[in-house]
């Protein structure tokens, strides 16, 4: 499926308030509401729309830590990348990971309750089989800004 500047527009509206109406969304992106969710269905349909969430303010919900986290692993084939993952996408707490380039093979982001809880995880994957060479650990001191949203409108003309 190949995009349009339409698609595009309401992909940067819908990233922005998910709960936005159809009717609403059809005004901002000038169609009409029946075209409008028919193009919203189809880019569901197509795997652009892979879900709608909450936001959620943890500040409010108590204290946290969020720590990132760079992972070497010992060997390099298939199956140790492969062991690893699998170990990491069991843990609630690795909000993301990604395969990186450069010095370290793996970038983790986790959020935890706090440092002992993230010491805790990070014995129970070095004592067992996810196959950890070494790991660096940067704790987040203040995030002045978290966006949410994808850069849609910079990377894609709308």
């Amino acid at each position: 499926m190949k995009l349009d500047r339409i698609d595009i527009r309401i992909l940067h509206e819908l990233q922005k308030n998910g709960r936005i109406t159809n009717v609403e969304l059809a005004e901002l992106v000038h169609l009409s509401p029946s075209p409008c969710l028919m193009r919203v269905k189809k880019l569901q349909k197509a795997g652009y729309i892979t879900g709608y969430s909450a936001q959620i303010d943890m500040a409010k919900l108590g204290q946290t830590l969020t720590v990132f986290t760079e992972v070497t692993l010992k060997n390099h084939q298939q199956a140790d990348f492969a062991r690893f993952l699998k170990a990491v996408e069991k843990i609630d707490e690795i909000v993301e990971c990604h395969l990186i380039s450069g010095g370290y093979d793996y970038l983790l982001k986790f959020i935890t309750r706090g440092i002992s809880d993230y010491q805790t995880i990070m014995e129970r994957l070095t004592d067992g089989e996810a196959g950890i060479d070494k790991y660096f650990s940067f704790v987040v001191i203040k995030s002045p800004f978290i966006k949410a949203h994808l850069p849609l409108k910079s990377m894609f003309p709308l």
